[in-house]
């Protein structure tokens, strides 16, 4: 991963799509179903 700053998605964006994958993964889903 880069650590180049993305200007396609705001911070925000970010977290609520990390937030979703950990939703997933904490109702059970495996980690390449998330991905």
């Amino acid at each position: 991963m880069s650590l180049k700053r993305r200007s396609r998605q705001s911070p925000e964006q970010v977290v609520k799509k990390l937030r979703d994958a950990d939703a997933m993964l904490n109702a059970g889903k495996d980690l390449a179903a998330v991905l």
